[in-house]
């Protein structure tokens, strides 16, 4: 059995070993430095005589060191070292991760958590609900308080039955009967039940900040954060911003939370008036006779989709060809058409290319786009002209 020298030093990265056993790809040494992963937080790499080691992790009892096309054998004494940049960056990510759910469970006590990620390119803590910035901000200003009080983080072993497991942050059911149990303590903010690899004292993170939250699905709200000099540099980019946004908006940036909601509610409210307003002027559009066939449509500015299908389909069910072209951003089109010979995707796909775009649907229904706003008219122009020389050759 391999000998877990990660377990009790944290901050050993070079070390002495003999291979155990070598099968293909697979080493296994009688000692090691390398974290096989586990508690949220990804394996170490590195390297073992020189060889890159890709990955770590554990088979049965035992653990494997995955070094590709190696030459070793069993009995071969060898020096490995881990990527001690990469794994120090791993401790502080999972230290922080212990010291922000307990600072935002101090905001929200029945908080849970569902799921940890710890790797060099993202950090997150899954919660079971959505949190409020402001107690985000508020945990945050406590958990930096921490940090620079410099607070000891250590490490324990507790058994099932002892009485100061009630006060632990533990899932039991996640953990084998008989293995013991390590408990990480955070001075008086945090103790949790893992098994993973964290600094020694909480000014070693520097600074801890939340950059963003997203939904998780079913599993509830990622809590993005970074630690240190990343911290740092995020804080100052998404401060710059705000006060970027806080020319854009005319704001001072102690209201501009005020002046978003606001504008947010002004755009909203203009968005239902165009909506009223293009609803109304399509109702009223008056048919182009050309022989038999009756075609209404025009250039519209944008609005939500369903108001133009709405009207599409009100008059592709009355026998009549519809065209509408609505310019924002971009130029989006559809076609209906309530006459049995008029195909309106033939119609599209003969149009669109020559503007740069393209579109798609039924015979009675299509739609599709052109990326160049200033050429709605054109569009429009050209669709018109199509049906009503398919109308003229009836």
């Amino acid at each position: 059995m391999t000998e877990e020298v990660f377990r009790r030093d944290g901050y050993a990265f070079e070390f002495e070993a003999n291979v155990l056993s070598v099968e293909g790809d697979e080493v296994e040494l009688d000692l090691t430095a390398f974290y096989p992963g586990g508690g949220g937080q990804v394996c170490d790499t590195g390297k073992i005589r020189g060889l890159e080691v890709t990955e770590v992790f554990y088979k049965g009892e035992k653990i494997i060191h995955k070094v590709k096309g190696n030459n070793l054998k069993a009995g071969d004494v060898v020096w490995c070292s881990v990527d001690w940049d990469r794994r120090y960056d791993l401790m502080l990510g999972h230290t922080a991760e212990h010291l922000l759910f307990g600072s935002l469970r101090r905001q929200v006590p029945d908080l849970s958590i569902n799921k940890i990620f710890i790797s060099p390119d993202s950090k997150y803590v899954v919660v079971d609900r959505d949190i409020e910035w402001e107690d985000i901000r508020s945990a945050l200003a406590f958990a930096n308080k921490a940090i620079r009080d410099n607070l000891p983080v250590t490490k324990s072993i507790m058994s099932r039955d002892d009485p100061e497991l009630e006060r632990v942050r533990i899932k039991k059911e996640r953990i084998p009967d008989g293995e013991e149990i390590s408990v990480v303590s955070i001075g008086g903010i945090d103790l949790s039940a893992c098994s993973g690899l964290h600094v020694m004292e909480t000014g070693e993170l520097e600074m801890l900040f939340v950059d963003r939250k997203v939904s998780a699905g079913k599993d509830g709200v990622a809590i993005h954060f970074k630690v240190g000099n990343e911290a740092k540099d995020s804080a100052m980019e998404l401060a710059n911003a705000c006060l970027r946004a806080c020319d854009a908006a005319d704001s001072k940036p102690e209201d501009l939370v005020r002046t978003v909601s606001n504008l947010k509610n002004g755009s909203e409210a203009l968005r239902r008036s165009a909506g009223a307003f293009v609803k109304k002027l399509l109702s009223d559009l008056e048919p182009t006779a050309v022989g038999d066939v009756e075609i209404v449509g025009g250039v519209f500015p944008p609005v939500e989709r369903t108001i133009l299908s709405d009207a599409a389909e009100s008059y592709k069910n009355s026998g009549k060809v519809c065209i509408l072209v609505s310019a924002g951003e971009s130029v989006s089109v559809m076609v209906s058409s309530g006459i049995e010979w008029i195909d309106c995707r033939e119609i599209l796909s003969k149009v669109l290319p020559g503007f740069g775009g393209k579109g798609g649907g039924k015979k009675d229904f299509a739609q599709g786009g052109v990326a160049d706003a200033g050429s709605a008219e054109a569009v429009f122009s050209e669709l018109m002209a199509e049906v009503k020389a398919r109308a003229l050759r009836a």
